[in-house]
């Protein structure tokens, strides 16, 4: 089922092979022949590739030939990267011309004679190789150009809600008994703990959220906290993810010790609910430990735990477990029907579907993400061969055992186009509980080059929300809520069992220093840090392909020793490198020679300092520094991230340098958080003429912004809080006629004492454009702009001055003071 995943690699590669960019620097070499030959193989490889993914399951010379083909996809797309970067160092180069001698010589160190000679030698290994895998394709009989219909769908209008009651079906009883249990006294333990127990998928967690939510019980418990366990019960991830739960405490880097006591005087005396979401923990020493901690709290605390086995719920109980049971077959059909139709009048339009609707959701067998997935996988689609082929599906006929991954989940997958396959299936170098971002995750798939254009004037980051909607919008990934730059979301156990199972060859989860790592892996995810000593870097030898570095449990688990292997030559194409609160204090002069790298992330981290050599990295589109407290100084040439599109920074800087950030012409996104020393920004900033999302947070000693603010023609998202000292206000000029910003949608005015009107120049600027507009917290602003025609949406918080007239924002359609929804009648 892996191989699946094909077609969108080959497909990326060929794009990347018709790259003009490419071809002007292979022709600059004379390797342009190369090129073709390999060109033209694969694509005679891409026709047959279909039929080659439907017969590979009953042939076994297919699948290794599907496995051959996909790692030299992989090194050919290496390959090209490296034409690439090399284009990006040349371009670096020129920019630079003789302004800046020293950033010249940096970048003009290569030797072009060596590189041409050594990829003129990789390109005819290529070649070789790719005529290998072409001439065997004959041996298999493969048809070219396989029936293959992309069917054309509706995406379904997200809802930004934790659980939408709406959409739960059959579950009113079983919330009423729990709740029951909940709120009523009885004899025994000051901490009951409920367990309900049930298959993947028959609705525990939903159950869970929906008693968790009640007004009912959110009266009656002083403290409610939700902590996702998943597979690992470390007791020290446990505590830390309770305590970071139940305060929003970072609790990063706490020994056993101080998280203990911490949760000890977090639930002192307090009546909590206390959730715990997919346990698999049979160990009963485990539980006890944990439990003793717990039974602090106040008497008529509540456990409720959700878990897929009978064993976790006999060691953890002290009650009785509450099993859920399959739903039952008319509120399965009601629940597929909400997904799969519009309205009650698309069902009565197209009674043969709802006929094979029936026959599907008998084969759902009682369970509701089965039947959802479904019915979200037809949602708007009106053709009766498309469901007869859900009907039909031979994965009905797979043997479904309780820790299987459905069959439903499976036909679901098989039904995405091939772009969105890849993306789905690197969710799972994430760990289960993992909350993604919409933004996360479109530069994480953008890193992995996952992310394809209709056309050239889309951008990247419209694809991969465009993806990320897509894949929520067939419950791939659920739970998703509204943030004020974007969405957030988490997966479903079963659809990241599903996802890991689709990557299992090339990922490897790392738990010890003594098992084996296949050469041939792509992507290393560390497991928990307790088992990985010093020695570990010994068995990272061999392992040249690896693009992807992840701590999967814990992230502090990459040390100042492993450091310094990841930088050696070895893993020179890494792409995607997380380093996240880690406690490395220096990165090492080596990380230059990643220069396939493109996503660096070092929030939280100690970092103190980025080596001047990080600039070499040409190819780093996202660069993320937020929270980084200790960083004394950004690198000073950072003009030379060419490819950078998204920054985020924290740094205890007095100022930020022109001709440094302000030169990055390729950025979209820009946050400054935490910078409590900068007082002012760098003057170019109208440079940055492709930036979407600029955000200024928490900068407590900033004085004014620059005057070029105004010129940054694309910006659609302004978020400016907590900024103490910050004067909004600026002269206007009297004869300047540069182009303002002309696009801002989303603006977010928040904690800025000094704001007593409406800035002239940010009015002017965005009269027509603007749709969103969020002020929280301004205490000595007194009038609100009457003349931003186009707002739709108007948010107030803590603003006493502001709310007293609103005549000024009565054409607006939804106004919303201190979080409640307000009618303007005059």
């Amino acid at each position: 089922m892996a191989e699946s995943l094909l077609l969108n690699l080959a497909q990326t590669v060929l794009e990347k092979l018709a790259s003009l960019a490419i071809e002007e620097v292979l022709l600059a070499w004379g390797l342009e022949s190369h090129l073709q030959q390999i060109n033209n193989s694969l694509k005679a490889i891409t026709a047959v590739l279909l039929d080659a993914e439907q017969h590979q399951s009953r042939n076994h010379r297919i699948q290794v030939w599907l496995e051959d083909l996909k790692y030299v996809l992989y090194d050919i797309e290496d390959a090209v990267d490296e034409f690439e970067r090399e284009a990006l160092r040349r371009q670096v180069v020129k920019d630079t011309g003789n302004t800046t001698r020293k950033v010249k010589r940096f970048f003009s160190n290569s030797n072009s004679v060596a590189f041409r000679f050594k990829m003129a030698h990789k390109l005819k290994n290529l070649r070789q190789r790719v005529a290998g895998i072409v001439k065997l394709k004959s041996d298999f009989g493969l048809t070219e150009g396989a029936n293959y219909t992309q069917v054309i769908r509706r995406e379904r209008k997200l809802t930004y809600s934790f659980v939408d009651v709406a959409t739960v079906i059959g579950r009113d009883e079983d919330k009423e008994k729990i709740i029951d249990h909940l709120l009523n006294a009885f004899d025994g333990e000051n901490v009951s703990i409920l367990p309900i127990v049930g298959i993947g998928g028959i609705g525990k967690t939903t159950l869970a959220k929906l008693v968790y939510n009640d007004e009912r019980v959110h009266r009656h418990f002083e403290m409610k906290v939700w902590a996702c366990i998943s597979n690992d019960f470390d007791l020290p991830e446990v505590l830390r993810k309770i305590n970071q739960a139940a305060t929003s405490q970072n609790c990063t880097g706490w020994d056993i010790e101080q998280l203990q006591a911490f949760l000890r005087e977090t639930i002192n005396n307090k009546k909590y609910l206390l959730i715990l979401d997919d346990v698999w923990n049979e160990d009963r020493q485990k539980w006890n430990e944990l439990r003793a901690l717990l039974t602090g709290g106040a008497n008529g605390s509540r456990i409720l735990v959700t878990t897929r086995k009978n064993n976790v719920a006999s060691v953890m109980a002290s009650v009785p477990p509450y099993k859920l049971n399959d739903l039952s077959l008319k509120d399965c059909m009601s629940l597929f029907l909400k997904c799969a139709f519009n309205d009650a009048q698309d069902v009565a339009r197209y009674p043969n579907l709802v006929k094979m609707g029936e026959e599907i959701v008998n084969k759902c067998k009682g369970v509701p993400l089965a039947v959802v997935t479904l019915g979200n996988l037809l949602y708007s689609i009106t053709s009766e061969h498309e469901w007869k082929s859900v009907r039909n599906s031979e994965m009905w006929k797979l043997e479904q055992k309780e820790d299987d991954i459905m069959p439903a989940l499976r036909i679901s997958y098989d039904q995405l186009p091939s772009n969105l396959k890849r993306c789905f299936a690197y969710c799972s170098f994430f760990p289960k509980d993992f909350i993604y971002s919409d933004l996360q995750l479109t530069y994480f798939w953008m890193a992995h080059g996952l992310l394809q254009c209709k056309n050239e004037h889309e951008e990247l980051e419209d694809v991969g929300l465009r993806y990320f909607k897509e894949l929520c919008s067939r419950s791939f990934l659920q739970d998703f809520s509204r943030m004020k730059d974007g969405v957030c979301c988490q997966m479903h156990d079963l659809m990241h069992d599903l996802a890991l199972s689709l990557t299992q060859k090339e990922c490897s989860i790392v738990t010890s220093a003594t098992q084996q790592i296949p050469g041939n892996v792509r992507h290393l995810l560390f497991a928990n840090p307790n088992s990985l000593p010093e020695s570990l870097p010994t068995i990272l030898q061999g392992l040249a392909g690896v693009r992807t570095i992840i701590p999967f449990v814990s992230s502090d688990v990459i040390s100042p020793s492993l450091m310094q292997t990841l930088f050696l030559p070895r893993f020179q194409f890494l792409r995607y490198l997380d380093l996240s609160y880690s406690e490395i204090e220096t990165l090492p002069e080596g990380i230059g020679m990643l220069k396939h790298l493109r996503f660096l992330n070092l929030v939280y981290s100690k970092i103190r300092r980025l080596p001047d050599s990080v600039c070499k990295l040409q190819s780093l589109q996202t660069l993320w520094l937020f929270a980084c407290y200790r960083i004394e100084e950004l690198p000073s040439d950072m003009r030379c991230f060419i490819s950078l599109r998204s920054l985020i920074i924290t740094t205890k800087q007095k100022c930020l340098p022109n001709n440094g950030i302000g030169c990055l012409k390729s950025l979209r996104n820009l946050g400054i958080f935490a910078c409590k020393n900068i007082e002012f920004l760098f003057e170019d900033l109208q440079g940055l003429n492709s930036l979407r999302k600029l955000a200024i947070v928490n900068c407590s000693s900033l004085k004014r912004l620059p005057q070029s603010i105004k010129y940054l023609t694309s910006l659609e998202f302004l978020d400016i809080v907590n900024c103490d000292k910050l004067d909004l206000e600026m002269e206007e000029e009297e004869s300047n006629n540069q182009t303002r910003f002309c696009r801002l949608e989303i603006l977010i005015l928040s904690s800025l004492p000094k704001l007593v009107k409406f800035p002239g120049w940010l009015l002017n600027s965005c009269t027509n454009t603007l749709h969103n507009l969020t002020l929280d917290r301004l205490p000595n602003m007194k009038e609100l702009p009457g003349c931003l025609s186009d707002l739709q949406e108007i948010s107030i918080f803590n603003c006493k001055l502001l709310v007293q007239d609103l005549s000024n924002i009565s054409h607006v359609p939804k106004i919303c003071i201190d979080g409640e929804e307000f009618s303007y009648n005059p």
